[in-house]
């Protein structure tokens, strides 16, 4: 049995990335409400493994108005669904220069499910070898780093990494006991 019935639906706005509608629900209970929901492509996380350390990536992020480390990820243009392996090659490739010989699928994640239906896909990118960017015009400013296991937990530890699709990836590479 849905705990929530959904009795219309419109989008409010849009654009090349993300949807947002406002949805007029029935709860369990017959009452009445409303949920805004944002709805965005799926997305790829990649935690790119060597020597014990990740390579991360610094951008701004203007909705925080800071730059944040986190690990490479990103979701296919003009909100359209594919290939979650597909985007995570993609993304690593663009952001750090770096192909992997090795992907596991750690697991899945919901970005933020209290408000949007974006979901995601973790991997553990290792067998890594070095080349050329290929970074988008959006992701001029963005630099990349590689940091020991000491390091990122460091980061985590003091605020320097905030990200929470980064500390939740991290979880699953510590659950898969790498």
């Amino acid at each position: 049995m849905a705990d929530m019935k959904t009795v219309s639906s419109r989008v409010v706005y849009e654009n090349p990335w993300i949807s947002v509608r406002e949805d007029a629900i029935e709860r369990a209970d017959g009452s009445p409400g409303v949920y805004s929901v944002v709805d965005k492509g799926n997305y790829a996380v990649v935690v790119p493994y060597e020597n014990d350390g990740f390579w991360m990536v610094e951008q701004y992020r203007y909705p925080v108005g800071e730059r944040s480390w986190e690990f490479p990820m990103g979701t296919y243009p003009d909100r359209r669904m594919g290939d979650p392996l597909e985007l995570a090659r993609r993304e690593l490739l663009e952001e750090t220069g770096l192909t992997a010989g090795r992907w596991d699928l750690l697991g899945e994640l919901w970005c933020v499910p209290g408000f949007s239906s974006q979901s995601g896909h973790v991997y553990l990118a290792s067998e890594l070898v070095h080349g050329e960017l290929d970074r988008e015009h959006e992701e001029q400013d963005m630099r990349h780093g590689w940091f020991s296991r000491r390091d990122l937990e460091k980061m985590m530890r003091d605020g320097t990494i905030r990200d929470a699709q980064t500390i939740a990836c991290y979880g699953y590479v510590l659950l898969q006991g790498k």
